[in-house]
């Protein structure tokens, strides 16, 4: 498949998926979007001091070794492609929300929000599904809102699900 295909298909594909946040105010996708800008970690790592003492530093530094490598190969891979977001690039096209940055390959809001599902699911199997609910929605959000194309979505969720499984393997 050519790259130009590729990007007709995800194009396509993200015009399917925002037909069902045009006529809507967004505040429920925004909120679930929300949910990915990082807070939400914070309060996961206390919860976890909480809840199971025993096994919440190794949790933390897990968490904090897949970030360190998370957030600077999100930045390289971001002005490598240098992917313009689809308010830049598709005509008579608005998204709900003003995007933090200008490129959109690949969205960070998924790769954490999957980086962060997988050491849950790793550390709290019965939570796997509520989690990897969640960091899916928080990519489909994206996508609603007009910040990102499919194939944003899924590479962040790509890189995410692997730096958070090299650093479980890492420190195990």
């Amino acid at each position: 498949m050519t790259l130009k295909r590729i990007t007709e298909l995800d194009t396509a594909l993200f015009f399917w998926f925002n037909r069902f946040s045009e006529s809507s105010n967004c505040k429920m996708i925004k909120a679930v979007s929300k949910t990915g800008d990082g807070y939400l970690y914070l309060v996961i790592a206390f919860v976890m001091f909480l809840i199971d003492n025993e096994h919440a530093t190794l949790f933390l530094y897990t968490a904090l070794m897949a970030y360190a490598l998370e957030v600077p190969i999100y930045l390289i891979l971001k002005q490598m492609f240098k992917r313009e977001r689809p308010s830049a690039c598709l005509c008579n096209f608005t998204a709900h929300i003003t995007p933090s940055d200008k490129f959109s390959l690949p969205s960070g809001h998924t790769a954490a929000a999957f980086l962060m599902a997988t050491i849950i699911a790793s550390f709290f199997p019965s939570l796997a599904l509520i989690a990897f609910i969640w960091a899916t929605l928080v990519g489909l959000s994206r996508i609603l809102l007009g910040v990102h194309f499919p194939l944003d979505v899924i590479l962040g969720a790509i890189l995410g699900s692997t730096l958070a499984t090299l650093s479980l393997f890492s420190l195990a």
